[in-house]
């Protein structure tokens, strides 16, 4: 038996926001709506998806599951997604000089974005 990525799910009390906030910062479209309360991106030559679902109460605290996103300029890539609404929950770099940075979506859920250096 062999499993496929399919789709990252993201759980939030207000689905098309944020669904909407990853759309921009992505590059990705909105596919389908679903009044609002599971909103599906698609993300440019991937055939995976993220999803955002609506829910009462989503978990508190760190989420377990979490992006990561890669880019050639960290900094400015840091600093447009502060600019767009994410917070700075910590920067990191390793005496290799591998660096990343956590930030936070508009719902509290965390990524990272690193440089294209690899560890």
């Amino acid at each position: 038996m062999t499993l496929t990525l399919g789709m990252i799910t993201v759980d939030t009390t207000d689905a098309m926001p944020l669904a909407r906030w990853w759309t921009e910062q992505l590059g990705g479209t909105i596919e389908q709506e679903n009044d609002g309360w599971y909103v599906i991106v698609g993300l440019p030559g991937l055939a995976q998806k993220i999803s955002f679902q609506k829910v009462p109460d989503p978990s508190p605290g760190k989420n377990r599951l979490h992006l990561d996103l890669t880019t050639p300029d960290l900094e400015a890539e840091t600093d447009r997604l502060i600019a767009a609404g994410a917070g700075v929950v910590v920067r990191h770099e390793m005496p290799s000089g591998f660096r990343w940075n956590v930030l936070s979506d508009p719902d509290g859920n965390q990524f990272c974005v690193s440089g294209t250096h690899s560890v």
